[in-house]
């Protein structure tokens, strides 16, 4: 998987579990092991490929690339699983570097990674004082995205921030209240998997926080649609955006259809809303999506937000989640910190104007429109919006802007602001 997503560029959560489905043999601690493995080297590669470089006389950027990730695995599991013995570790990469590439690759694996328990991790930069520094070495953010960060943030938070983003998001939930209010489903929740923790969490009426339950896809509230996985940032944005019975909703961006269906419970069942989206995959996702959790009065079309809309609807409500750089969400896609650039933020704030100016006309007067994004970066947010409302002057505050961080919320990095169209 590591490979894949290296050489690949594929996203990291879609290959593991492709992967996962395909290993029907493994248990549940097997299972767990490899998310861990995988995520964990994937947040912590800077780190690792420092420790490694550090015992090396030649540095890792010869090496073949697919012993390159198996030093990797090797070197997360002796740095940060203090449950794997270091012998097991390296014995592992050794065997694997050896059906890579045969057996000199697998000596040079060995004289690495013993060198590497016997000397550990250099000394990371104090964050106090270079939070630069920590930021870059400790977190493995690179140069430009630590200097953003610094821009946006205080130093102190900025670290909190950067260490947040480096660590394994909670699986947060949302009671699909179609079925089930979020009491009813901590009772069955806490049936099916008595072992695991659901708490409560702040600001958002249905989510509860899990930890410490094992496939929770397997269950059978999952499979009887009483929950959706949903950030509690993600959730916080829907509220923002809000619907009621009898409205008409346009979703825009949809995706595979989260936002559509916590739209849905909001009103009951009540609302007629549009889910549109450019990629007729994710719609197919939605649909299957939407029988699950039993929504109704939610129908899918594909569109190309960029291109002038078809047709004369005018909505009550629309929510744009647009595409954006993803910062806010590095916890979940660590690979993103390798694939991103200034350059990139660039293009996607241009990109965000034009899917604004694109929805804007379909908002009636009196309606909202509240645009979000995963992302924290000025370009992005607030610059975005104050661009928006200079070409669209109808369009006025109608809420405190919304923002959630790892650090501060438990939740993804979500800026969102909703709009009311005066006249």
């Amino acid at each position: 998987m590591l490979a894949r997503v290296a050489e690949e560029a594929a996203y990291a959560n879609r290959a593991l579990s492709a992967a996962l489905d395909r290993a029907r043999g493994l248990s549940p601690e097997d299972r767990a092991l490899g998310t861990e493995l995988v995520y964990g080297v994937l947040r912590r590669q800077a780190r690792i490929d420092r420790a490694l470089e550090a015992v090396s006389d030649r540095g890792l950027s010869d090496v073949d690339p697919r012993v390159r990730v198996a030093l990797r695995v090797a070197a997360y599991q002796m740095l940060f699983l203090d449950r794997i013995p270091h012998y097991a570790a390296v014995n592992d990469a050794v065997e694997a570097c050896k059906r890579i590439r045969g057996g000199r690759l697998a000596g040079l694996a060995n004289a690495l990674l013993r060198r590497l328990g016997e000397r550990g991790e250099p000394p990371l930069p104090d964050p106090a004082r270079d939070p630069l520094g920590h930021l870059v070495e400790a977190a493995g953010f690179p140069e430009w995205l630590a200097r953003l960060t610094l821009a946006e943030l205080p130093a102190a938070e900025a670290v909190a921030f950067a260490d947040a983003s480096t660590a394994p998001a909670p699986l947060a939930i949302r009671a699909n209240r179609l079925r089930v209010d979020p009491n009813g489903l901590r009772a069955r929740l806490a049936a099916e998997r008595p072992g695991a923790v659901v708490e409560e969490a702040p600001h958002a009426p249905d989510a509860l926080l899990v930890r410490g339950m094992d496939a929770p896809f397997a269950t059978t509230a999952w499979r009887e649609g009483l929950f959706a996985v949903e950030d509690l940032g993600a959730q916080r944005v829907v509220a923002l955006a809000g619907a009621a019975p009898g409205e008409r909703i346009l979703d825009a961006c949809a995706g595979v259809g989260g936002k559509s269906a916590h739209l849905a419970a909001l009103a009951g069942g009540g609302a007629a809303i549009d889910a549109v989206d450019i990629a007729p995959a994710k719609l197919d996702e939605a649909r299957r999506l939407f029988a699950r959790l039993g929504v109704r009065g939610v129908s899918t079309r594909v569109v190309d937000l960029l291109q002038p809309w078809r047709g004369d609807q005018k909505y009550d409500r629309v929510l744009l989640d647009a595409p954006c750089a993803g910062l806010g969400v590095l916890r979940r896609h660590p690979e993103a910190l390798g694939r991103r650039s200034p350059a990139d933020v660039a293009h996607l704030a241009a990109m965000q104007g034009r899917l604004l100016d694109t929805v804007a006309p379909l908002v009636r007067p009196g309606g909202t429109l509240t645009y979000s994004v995963c992302t924290f970066d000025r370009a992005e947010c607030d610059d975005v919006i104050a661009r928006f409302q200079e070409r669209h002057r109808r369009f006025g505050a109608d809420a405190p802007t919304l923002r959630t961080w790892p650090h501060r919320d438990d939740a993804d990095a979500f800026f969102a602001v909703r709009l009311r169209a005066n006249g």
